[in-house]
């Protein structure tokens, strides 16, 4: 029987992978439905790059010697020079990607092509029991199963080009049979349908985020070798950057994760939809490369492309050539339609809570909207000590559950919960600024305030 058994493989199940190798007195195992890691493979385009500095890796905020450091990786591989000469701290998606499936390589308790059917406690340990019938049995669990591709209920009608097409792991129905001028997915699918787009007069954008942004770009620069007109629609009122200041950096904190946990559920909630622009937002890099490239093409001449705020897709049909959208402007309170024969949903990614884990629901802790109730140590049992969460607690910890520069932090929290002792020091305060009522500035017991 292991310690604990680990589902799913993202970058935060396998930064615990690696801080948990060399621990001698916790032995896990992590599986993973597929054959090999892939971190988000439709959008490695070849200029991505992430949006958090290399010490967002698996380790090194948790254990900078650790083997498993990116900068390790590139010694390995003899790119530690270059990324030096580059002077920047921001690695490209696709090599972090490639960094990733390296340490996951060299991990004996990673298993691939495992992916969970049914969890179960036989009154000892957890029993995960995968598809192909093999059983894990396990004190605790780590839940680290991710999110998935999100698209409007009013528009799920008109994904795929036919049966054959996943789009993002959406059933499109037998009915929608391949048609050779209609192409439409989910931008967690983008590269796989790009050659197919590009041949096609129109392609649509549907979003406000960072993917949006860079699917546009990405077809903005090709769109003289193919001729296509393009359009970029959001719902949000303007295309808004990210926040990167360092002061509000500070927020991806433990001491600001503490504070949110410390308010109500009501204020946390609206906190998130306030914070958008925190985590949600366009990098103002990208913002800036669009519109240069727009400056330039209006100087030679007029580019076919046009973009919309402030406009909700209120419906999709499918029709002969391609796909009618159903548009509302929300600031003039105006509807419109848009003809398009590409479309690309890059509508974000929601959380769904695993059918396997039925078994145990009611071993679990849930908030009033049926989410995981996750305490100060990313537990969500009633016991508090034996199932633990990645990146399903934005609720209760705020906007830094995503966050890759927080998931060596939460893996030392969850070890040391684990453990009962801290392998990796937990900092507790990192921040200049105070983000409740300074203890100093409180009111004083029979005193003023003043």
């Amino acid at each position: 029987m292991k310690d604990f058994v680990a589902i799913g493989l993202g970058p935060f199940n396998l930064g615990l992978a690696a801080l948990t190798d060399p621990i001698e007195d916790l032995d896990g195992v992590f599986l993973e439905a597929r054959p090999h890691f892939d971190w988000h493979p439709g959008m490695l385009l070849d200029d991505a790059t992430l949006q958090v500095p290399f010490m967002a890796d698996l380790v090194t905020m948790a254990d900078p010697t650790s083997r498993f450091t990116f900068l390790n990786h590139l010694k390995e591989i003899g790119r530690l020079y270059p990324f030096y000469i580059r002077e920047s701290f921001y690695p490209l998606r696709r090599e972090f990607s490639d960094y990733c499936r390296w340490a996951a390589e060299r991990l004996d308790s990673v298993r691939f092509d495992s992916p969970a059917a049914r969890v179960e406690h036989d009154g000892t340990a957890y029993a995960v029991t995968t598809a192909g019938g093999e059983v894990h049995r396990g004190r605790r669990l780590v839940l680290g199963t991710g999110t998935q591709p999100y698209v409007p209920e009013v528009a799920r009608g008109v994904l795929g080009r036919g049966a054959e097409s996943s789009c993002g792991g959406f059933e499109t129905g037998a009915e929608h049979l391949p048609h050779p001028s209609r192409v439409t997915c989910h931008s967690a699918d983008y590269l796989r349908h790009r050659a197919e787009l590009q041949q096609l007069e129109s392609i649509t954008v549907v979003g406000s985020g960072q993917s949006a942004a860079e699917v546009y770009a990405d077809l903005l620069s090709d769109i003289d070798q193919h001729g296509y007109t393009l359009n970029w629609v959001t719902r949000s009122p303007r295309f808004f950057p990210m926040e990167y200041t360092k002061l509000t950096l500070e927020m991806t904190s433990p001491e600001y994760t503490a504070y949110f946990q410390e308010l109500s559920a009501e204020t946390r909630d609206t906190l998130l939809r306030d914070q958008r622009s925190l985590y949600k937002g366009i990098s103002g890099d990208v913002i800036n490369q669009i519109y240069d490239e727009l400056y330039r093409r209006e100087v030679q001449g007029d580019t076919r492309t046009t973009l919309v705020t402030n406009t909700a897709v209120t419906g999709a049909d499918l029709t002969p050539d391609g796909v009618r959208l159903d548009l509302h402007h929300v600031e003039q309170d105006e509807h419109f339609s848009l003809d398009t024969q590409g479309l690309v949903f890059a509508t974000g990614y929601r959380r769904e809570v695993p059918a396997f884990l039925s078994p145990i629901r009611d071993r679990i802790r849930w908030d009033d909207h049926r989410r995981f109730l996750a305490d100060a140590h990313y537990a969500i049992d009633h016991n508090g000590s034996e199932i633990f969460a990645q990146n399903a607690e934005e609720h209760t910890h705020g906007f830094v559950a995503p966050d890759l520069g927080m998931g060596a932090h939460r893996n030392s929290v969850i070890i040391a919960a684990m453990l009962g002792r801290e392998v990796y020091p937990v900092e507790k305060r990192i921040a200049f600024q105070d983000f409740g009522v300074p203890d100093h500035l409180r009111t004083q017991p029979g005193g003023s305030g003043r």
